[in-house]
């Protein structure tokens, strides 16, 4: 058997297990790495070279950097400028939905940005009266419309342009596909707004994410926590200041309790031994009784209201959670109360139920299913999740980012991105230079600890990416991407580019509604470049059209990542895609053969 032979053998079965999907395509991925070298086709250095390619490294920072916006709040604080602007009419939702999803497409990724504004765009639609199948799926489209608006958009992009440095000409710049990405992303808003009403069913998913940006309101009312609640600052003159506050007591005051004392100077309880200048004491009861207390112990009384409260207990800083005393835990039997700060000193005890029902004041013997509200900074409740003694009702990190957009790190993360795009633009550093720059800053300026920067990277993603990278290598050497390449000539005829350009999409985009649009491009990029070069073409116009056909993945379910996150949202079956999705691809084929040839000519 010839070597040619068995690489178009190793695709088929490849192509045939990604199709069945049952076994994961990481897996598979690798297998085509080692099949390469168990049949002599690769040296092990060859079959192995995508782990250390820099395409790998970039596309790795990039999750990052897309992790690190997530974190800070930013691509949740987009998303509610949607809810704020939309109005009630369709068109104008769907717009803005559309818009939204392409900025953010440029900036962190087709699936980084579905994946942030998912839960918003299905909170903006029950708000707003609006079916979410009218939403998600023009979302995913207009997500994958818009990959190619800066180099950033998508994998592919990457892809090709280390395609093209790999053949000896210069890599595509940041904003180079920018003509391209606008006008896909126009024509992409204009179909579906023109025909979703008709081609789009108006459904509700039984899948939906949790909405969490109303939950503190909701966790305030339950248990009653700005009920009665007044803040009183300690003042210099105040016999407060300097006790130790262990020792605050409020013994002789009947009907006052205390909730929590706040340092001045940090985000949560009072850690330091004595109460300060500034510290706010928060207390539970008449406010008649609560001025007779500041003023007897020389407390600003702050009676500015409820809102202030809020403000204190709930920011970019600080928050609280639920958590439920499990079986077994520790706590059991343990005595605590309203205003007691937790061991570690880090959290401060709100309130307590048993059974939905509030505690008489003073101290209480836990029992397992009793629920609690904890108060502290947003590290503190986030390490909460791995104390095995409570179970977290929902997670502190995911209301922050909802009920809290633009957190403490988003003017950092907006920088470092700022940075990112400024430094691939002008090209003065290599584009994984740049990237890992940005990833290394947004760890360093503590917008993402080191464990979320590990959780961010999307391991199949890479692993599937850097194990094909060697069979571009292959089809090389062994001469298949020459073969094929001699075929679509034949095909296309030495006066023909644009028919060349239309095959190269369409053998794209068919493969990507099976595959990943990446590992698509893996295989057709070899080939484009070999046709280009012997029908006498710019090798750039072949790479763009095969862009262009891996970002055309519309017709199922099953084409692309994003499509299946709107799936159970959206309350999708399989067929609902193709229908608006035939509409995109013509759009995207006739972008490919009139506009890409223009920008690149032959």
């Amino acid at each position: 058997m010839s070597d040619i032979t068995i690489v178009f053998t190793l695709i088929g079965v490849m192509v045939a297990l990604f199709i069945s999907n049952r076994v994961p395509v990481a897996v598979v991925a690798l297998g085509m790495a080692l099949s390469l070298y168990f049949t002599g086709i690769l040296t092990l250095e060859q079959s192995l070279r995508g782990f250390g390619d820099t395409t790998v490294l970039f596309i790795a920072s990039l999750f990052v950097v897309s992790a690190g916006l997530d974190a800070a709040g930013i691509t949740t604080w987009v998303g509610q400028l949607l809810i704020r602007n939309a109005g009630k009419s369709r068109i104008r939702l769907q717009t803005l939905t559309m818009l939204l999803v392409g900025i953010l497409t440029a900036f962190i990724g087709v699936t980084g940005a579905v994946s942030a504004l998912l839960p918003v765009v299905i909170l903006a639609a029950v708000r707003l009266r609006r079916s979410p199948s009218q939403l998600l799926i023009p979302l995913a489209f207009a997500a994958q419309g818009s990959s190619m608006l800066v180099l950033t958009g998508s994998l592919v992009n990457v892809l090709i342009s280390d395609a093209a440095i790999d053949i000896g000409i210069p890599a595509f710049g940041y904003f180079e596909m920018s003509a391209v990405g606008v006008t896909l992303l126009a024509g992409t808003i204009a179909i579906i707004v023109a025909t979703s009403k008709v081609l789009l069913p108006e459904r509700i998913g039984r899948m939906l994410p949790d909405d969490l940006s109303r939950h503190p309101g909701t966790l305030a009312d339950q248990y009653k926590l700005y009920e009665g609640l007044t803040q009183v600052e300690v003042t210099a003159r105040s016999s407060c200041a300097g006790t130790l506050k262990d020792r605050f007591n409020l013994d002789g005051w009947p009907g006052l309790s205390l909730v929590a004392i706040q340092a001045c100077d940090a985000a949560g309880p009072l850690q330091r031994d004595a109460i300060g200048v500034g510290d706010l004491i928060l207390l539970r009861g008449d406010p008649h009784i609560v001025s007779e207390f500041a003023r007897e112990n020389q407390l600003l009384y702050r009676d500015d209201g409820t809102a202030d409260v809020r403000g204190t207990l709930f920011n970019k800083t600080s928050g609280f959670a639920e958590v439920v005393v499990p079986p077994r835990s520790a706590l059991v039997s343990q005595s605590v109360f309203p205003g007691m700060i937790t061991p570690k000193g880090d959290l401060v005890i709100l309130a307590i139920q048993r059974r939905g029902k509030d505690f008489d004041p003073g101290e209480v013997t836990l029992a397992a299913g009793d629920t609690l509200v904890l108060q502290g900074s947003w590290q503190a409740l986030d390490d909460l999740q791995h104390d095995p003694d409570v179970l977290v009702v929902d997670s502190p990190e995911l209301m922050r980012r909802q009920a809290g957009p633009m957190g403490l790190g988003s003017k950092r993360a907006l920088t470092v991105l700022a940075g990112m795009v400024l430094l691939l633009s002008t090209g003065a550093v290599p584009t994984v230079v740049a990237g890992l720059l940005a990833a290394c800053a947004m760890v360093l300026l503590r917008v993402l600890k080191i464990e979320q920067a590990y959780r961010a990277l999307n391991g199949t993603a890479l692993i599937m990416i850097a194990s094909l990278i060697p069979l571009s290598t292959a089809m090389y050497q062994t001469g298949a991407a020459a073969l094929i390449a001699d075929r679509l000539v034949e095909i296309a005829g030495s006066r023909s580019p644009y028919l060349l350009v239309a095959i190269l999409f369409l053998m794209t985009t068919l493969l990507s509604q099976i595959i990943s649009s990446s590992a698509a491009a893996l295989i057709t990029i070899p080939i484009a470049t070999a046709a280009a070069t012997e029908i006498g073409v710019s090798p750039r116009t072949a790479l763009v059209s095969v862009a262009v056909g891996a970002a055309a993945a519309f017709l199922m379910p099953i084409s692309s990542t994003v499509n299946l996150m709107v799936l159970g949202p959206g309350g999708y079956r399989f067929g609902d895609y193709w229908k608006l999705g035939l509409l995109l691809m013509v759009w995207f084929f006739a972008v490919t053969t009139v506009l890409v040839p223009l920008v690149w000519p032959f």
